[in-house]
């Protein structure tokens, strides 16, 4: 094996960088699924919400 394959193997430049890219993308990836998660649950709240304001009547009359 040449001897610039064997010093890149062994190399740790950059391994922080990687670090970073893992845990970035972890911490992006927890914060989709929560969102994901959350905006299905509040989907059926708000047409909720919507339909009960929906029946309710508006009095129009002077004070």
């Amino acid at each position: 094996m040449p001897e610039w394959m064997r010093s890149f193997g062994r190399a740790e430049d950059g391994a922080v960088t990687v670090d970073w890219v893992v845990l970035t993308a972890a911490v992006v990836s927890l914060g989709m699924l929560a969102g994901v998660a959350i905006w299905g649950k509040t989907g059926g709240a708000a047409k909720g919400i919507a339909d009960y304001i929906g029946t309710q009547g508006v009095d129009t009359t002077p004070m």
